[in-house]
């Protein structure tokens, strides 16, 4: 029997006994969610909350989240827990600009997955080789980005038209596709504000109107990722280390390579996330520049149950919050009180379902607390709408974490030889 018809002959039991979602019910949930937006919208007033302008920024937001994702997901799937994702997108957007001023954004992108890629390599090196903590080189790593970025900018950049010790010259932009006809008759049903049929034409609508080759490139690479992690023996070997590295090993896997692939593949995907930012995102490179995302990826990847779909939605989710504060920012952040309110209702019914009685008790409070909000304001205090992102991460996690499973073997220290 060959290695990996003998890993999937062994039946991986469902935690739980939970069922998966089937794809209508998938469907049904996000057509119900949707349903629920818009009717907030026409409660709230908020009419640019599913506008073509709001979907097409949270989609510029939601790519370089969603890539830092992926890169964690490649390695954790692999059994090698990735902290340092932000660190690895600093190295892409620096690589990615200082190639790109030069010779063309297309060189830049492909610099930017070369500067993840050695931040890859190296977290690879001191976990897999050297049995170094994944955490402790993780921060090692962020750290090490930060200041080996700071020290070339001093020579790359600095005295350079345009440049400086803080910021790369201007990169030229990557190319923007529109459907011609899709995307005017989007934006006219969008703009008449009708329930549910104008926030479907404002979410088609962001994303057919000035869509960035890089975004087109950045959504392939999530069905890609699935196909070749789930339906390839490739990625049955690489998820297999992540399970259970000894019975991989015991069926001829070469465990340590397979590591060293998804961790350099992770920083990789981190550092296209990188350059993202840097070439289309702002087109100029900035200290700092990257704001955390790294770590955001993270939590979206951990949000989606270390599954591609689920963390596409949690990048989404977190991109979303974040435009808000873009587009109207304290009245679309206000809206957004009543819709967190309505869904805690629609939690303590479910807790009550489940006899969680606590829970209910606790969502039933903090729903009630926020409909106060909501109707004895309106308008939002600005520091909350710059927090919304942060705030929106830490309750998807928390309500989120009860459903999580994350590959057995995640940050286990292994030693060559352990399966013989």
């Amino acid at each position: 029997m060959s290695t990996s018809k003998a890993i999937a002959a062994r039946p991986a039991p469902l935690k739980g006994g939970r069922r998966k979602l089937s794809l209508p019910v998938v469907l049904l949930i996000i057509a119900g969610g949707l349903a629920l937006v818009s009717l907030v919208r026409v409660i709230s007033g908020a009419d640019d909350i599913t506008s073509v302008g709001q979907v097409r920024g949270a989609l510029a937001l939601a790519v370089p989240i969603g890539l830092a994702g992926l890169g964690g997901l490649w390695a954790e799937r692999a059994g090698v827990v990735n902290i340092g994702l932000e660190g690895m997108m600093i190295l892409g957007t620096w690589f990615g600009a200082w190639a790109g001023f030069q010779w063309g954004p297309w060189i830049g992108v492909l610099f930017g997955v070369i500067g993840g890629c050695l931040g890859g390599l190296l977290h690879a090196i001191t976990t897999v080789t050297f049995g170094v903590n994944h955490i402790v080189s993780g921060v090692a790593i962020n750290i090490l980005a930060v200041g080996v970025t700071r020290y070339l900018s001093n020579f790359a950049f600095d005295g350079v038209q345009g440049g400086s010790s803080k910021q790369s010259p201007r990169i030229d932009p990557i190319g923007r596709i529109t459907v011609p006809g899709l995307s005017d008759w989007m934006q006219d049903l969008q703009q008449k504000h009708w329930f549910f049929i104008s926030d479907i034409a404002g979410i088609i609508g962001g994303l057919v109107t000035g869509l960035s080759l890089l975004t087109v490139v950045a959504l392939l690479l999530i069905p890609a990722t699935w196909w070749i992690l789930w339906r390839t023996p490739f990625g049955l070997r690489l998820r297999s280390c992540g399970e259970s590295p000894v019975a991989a090993e015991t069926l001829g896997v070469n465990v340590y390579k397979y590591k060293y692939i998804a961790v350099t593949v992770s920083g990789g995907l981190a550092g296209l996330g990188g350059a993202f930012l840097a070439i289309v995102a702002t087109g100029i490179y900035q200290e700092g520049q990257t704001g955390g995302r790294g770590y955001i990826g993270l939590a979206a990847m951990i949000f989606g149950n270390w599954m591609p779909g689920g963390m596409a939605l949690g990048a989404g989710l977190f991109g979303f919050t974040d435009s808000l504060k873009l587009r109207g920012g304290a009245e679309n952040v206000h809206a957004m009180l009543l819709l967190l309110a309505i869904l805690l209702v629609i939690a303590v019914f479910w807790q009550l379902y489940k006899k969680k009685y606590v829970a209910a008790v606790i969502s039933a409070a903090v729903s009630a607390l926020l409909f106060t909000w909501y109707l004895l304001t309106d308008q939002v205090p600005s520091q909350f709408v710059d927090a919304a992102p942060y705030v929106t991460t830490l309750l998807v996690l928390s309500l989120a974490a009860q459903r999580l499973r994350m590959p057995k073997a995640n940050g286990v220290p292994y030693r060559k030889g352990e399966g013989k």
